[in-house]
């Protein structure tokens, strides 16, 4: 994260602090951002430990901490892409700067807690997400109480060992004891957790696979190869800041050489930047563009 958004992200903060409503409009006119980079800041700001709350329509405002949550530490939790994000910033501190250490032992203490700040607003999700955690701590089998599938349309209890959440705390990967497989629940699908007594009796069989540089997880492994102009490069980054690892300057050239999970996250970004971006491989990504195009955009 480069100084220019931290500042952005810090007025940001203060424009939605007091008793005056904004609109996110109005914010965004008022920073000369557009709205899109607004919510994607205020998604930043919540995934840093801070509540912020949707008033009505589009106006939002900073909120306090709930009843309960005084504990700094329990608001605390760095996705890969997270600890990324904090880990280059700090490297970029002069190494004779005594905070760098500092700084460095305190990501190290606080990489294993949990955050339930995008959840705080939600007390259902809130303590769902508590439940997880411990149990994922505590290595505990848990019931997921009527959970709805999405498949079947049906909600039943699913007694599950958890393994971890995905980017954000939207999902969590776990082993699905009666089948005996892995797979991804919805946090939002979910209406009670229930913590057994019961340990572990699967860890061998426990597989999660990580969400891909554009916070997508599935079952695929397609590598792709896009070559992005500046604009397409400079977006990435500011929107899925992982990539920068799998990102590289070829001949003049910006390549992004990755391997992704889902067609779906990809494909949203290569599809909003069509005119700055080109497949050189991938054509399963490049099929479901096409198709995509043929049952969507073309009927506009």
């Amino acid at each position: 994260m480069d100084q220019t958004k931290i500042v952005k992200m810090l007025r940001l903060m203060k424009l939605l602090t007091g008793n005056v409503s904004r609109t996110i409009d109005q914010v965004a006119k008022e920073m000369s951002i557009t709205p899109r980079t607004v919510y994607r800041y205020i998604d930043d700001i919540r995934e840093a430990g801070f509540v912020v709350n949707k008033l009505y329509g589009n106006v939002y405002a900073m909120g306090k901490v709930g009843r309960g949550l005084s504990d700094f530490n329990r608001l605390i939790y760095f996705t890969e892409e997270e600890a990324y994000i904090t880990a280059k910033m700090i490297e970029g501190i002069d190494n004779n700067n005594v905070l760098k250490r500092d700084l460095q032992r305190k990501l190290a203490s606080v990489y294993d807690s949990t955050s339930i700040a995008n959840y705080i607003d939600n007390t259902v999700n809130a303590s769902n997400v508590e439940a997880l955690a411990d149990a994922i701590k505590r290595k505990k089998q848990v019931i997921l109480k009527q959970y709805e599938s999405a498949h079947s349309n049906e909600a039943k209890d699913r007694l599950v060992e958890p393994i971890e959440f995905t980017a954000n705390m939207i999902d969590i990967w776990a082993y699905d004891i009666e089948n005996d497989d892995n797979r991804v629940f919805k946090i939002q699908r979910i209406h009670s957790v229930e913590v057994t007594d019961s340990d572990w009796a699967f860890k061998s069989k426990h597989k999660a696979i990580k969400p891909d540089v554009f916070r997508m997880v599935g079952n695929l492994n397609e590598k792709i190869v896009l070559q992005l102009n500046t604009r397409a490069k400079s977006l990435l980054l500011e929107e899925f800041p992982i990539a920068e690892k799998d990102l590289k300057r070829e001949d003049g050239k910006w390549l992004l050489k990755t391997t992704i999970h889902s067609l779906e996250g990809a494909g949203r970004f290569v599809i909003g930047l069509a005119a700055d971006i080109k497949i050189i491989e991938g054509d399963m990504l490049r099929k479901y563009i096409l198709d995509y195009q043929k049952k969507h955009i073309a009927k506009l």
